[in-house]
C-alpha cells in the first residue's frame, strides 16, 4: 500500500493532537482541580485546627478558584482518607501532633516523614498553656517545680500524646535534671476535651491543667473565691511569637502581660543552659504519592497569598501568629523539630 503525502500528513495530524491531547491531561493531572476536600486532625468545628484551616482553605480557593473544603474528620480518619488519594483531590491540615502522636506511640500514628510528604507551614497558635487555680498555693511554675522536688506530688491534667503533653514531659525532665530521682511526683492525669480538663480544675482533682489562651483567658479574669477562677503560669511558646501577637493580646490580658509566662521570665530547663520552648505549628501533609507539580502550585500560590499580606490580619485577629514556609522549608524545619522533642520524651521513659 503506498501512503500518499497527503495520508501522511493526515496521521501526523491525529499523531500530534494526541500527543497534545495527552501533553494536556498531564498539564491537568498537576493541578488541583475538581473538588478538593481538606481533611483535618480534629473533630471539632471550633477549635484552633479548624479555623486556621477555614482562613487558609478559604484563601487558597479563591486564589486557585477551585472548590475547597474543610473536613474535620479526626486525626485516625484524615490520616486513612490521605492514605487512600494520591491524586490531590485530598489533603490533609494538622499541627505538631502529627508528628508528636508517633513519638509517643499513640495508636494510628506513623512517622510522617518515612509515610507522608510535607507540605508548607502557615500559622502558629501562640495559646498553648498552663493553668492552676486562682488561690493556689503555687504563685509560678518554679514554686510547682521546687514542691516537686521536696516530695509533693503535682497532679496535671492532659490530654495524653502530642501538643497537650509535651509541655509536661519538658517539666517532668526539668525536675529530674533539677532535683534527680523527684520527676515522678509531677503526674500526670489523663483526661479529654479541654471543658473535661477544666472540670477536673474546678473539682479539685488536679492542681495544674493544661490549657490555652484562647480557651482559658476567660477564667483568669474572675475573682478568686470563684470555683471556676485561673491563673496562667506558664505558656511554652517562644518570646519571639509571642512579640508578634496583637497589643492588646486577646481577651483583658494584654500582650505584655502574657509575655510575663514565657521564657526567659519562666525557665523550664533542658539541661546545658537551653530553656524548653514550643510553638504549635500548622502545616500541610500530603500524600506520598501525590504529583510534586501540585506541591509546586499550592507552594507558589501560598507565597502570593501571604505576600499580600491579608491572610495576616485574619489570622491575628483571632489571636494566630502567620507563620508561612514552603514545603520544602517546612520539611526541615519539622524534622529537625520532632529530633529535639524526641529527646525530651526519650529522657522520661
Amino acid at each position: 500500500m503506498i501512503v500518499s503525502k497527503k495520508m501522511m500528513t493526515g496521521v501526523g495530524s491525529v499523531a500530534l493532537m494526541a500527543a497534545i491531547s495527552a501533553s494536556s491531561g498531564t498539564v491537568l493531572a498537576q493541578e488541583l482541580r475538581g473538588n478538593v476536600r481538606v481533611v483535618i486532625g480534629s473533630t471539632s468545628t471550633g477549635a484552633d485546627t479548624y479555623q486556621n484551616s477555614s482562613f487558609v482553605v478559604d484563601k487558597l480557593a479563591e486564589h486557585l478558584d477551585i472548590n475547597m473544603k474543610v473536613d474535620a474528620v479526626g486525626a485516625n480518619a484524615a490520616f486513612r482518607t490521605l492514605d487512600r488519594d494520591p491524586r490531590g483531590n485530598t489533603l490533609m491540615i494538622f499541627h505538631d501532633y502529627a508528628y508528636l502522636g508517633h513519638l509517643y506511640g499513640v495508636e494510628g500514628f506513623s512517622d510522617i516523614f518515612e509515610k507522608y510528604a510535607i507540605g508548607p507551614a502557615v500559622s502558629i497558635n501562640p495559646g498553648n498553656a498552663y493553668l492552676v487555680p486562682k488561690d493556689s498555693p503555687y504563685e509560678n511554675l518554679e514554686d510547682i517545680i521546687a514542691a516537686a522536688g521536696e516530695g509533693e506530688t503535682i497532679r496535671v491534667a492532659i490530654q495524653p500524646g502530642g501538643v497537650s503533653e509535651i509541655g509536661f514531659s519538658a517539666l517532668k525532665n526539668a525536675i529530674a535534671i533539677e532535683h534527680p530521682g523527684q520527676e515522678d511526683n509531677l503526674v500526670a492525669v489523663n483526661t479529654g476535651s479541654q471543658s473535661d480538663k477544666n472540670q477536673q480544675l474546678f473539682d479539685d482533682q488536679v492542681d495544674v491543667i493544661n490549657g490555652s489562651v484562647q480557651a482559658n483567658e476567660q477564667f483568669t479574669r474572675l475573682p478568686e473565691d470563684d470555683q471556676k477562677a485561673m491563673r496562667f503560669v506558664w505558656l511554652t511558646a517562644s518570646e519571639e511569637t509571642i512579640e508578634q501577637a496583637p497589643e492588646d493580646g486577646l481577651g483583658e490580658t494584654s500582650r505584655e502581660q502574657l509575655l510575663e509566662y514565657v521564657e526567659p521570665n519562666v525557665n523550664v530547663t533542658m539541661g546545658d543552659d537551653e530553656s524548653f520552648t514550643f510553638d504549635k505549628e500548622f502545616f500541610f501533609l500530603y500524600n506520598k504519592d501525590m504529583d510534586p507539580a501540585i506541591v509546586e502550585q499550592i507552594d507558589e500560590a501560598l507565597a502570593e497569598i501571604y505576600d499580600e499580606g491579608e491572610i495576616q490580619e485574619t489570622l491575628k485577629d483571632s489571636f494566630f501568629i502567620p507563620n508561612f514556609m514552603p514545603s520544602d522549608e517546612a520539611e526541615a524545619h519539622f524534622k529537625e523539630k520532632a529530633e529535639r522533642y524526641a529527646s525530651i520524651i526519650e529522657n522520661i521513659k
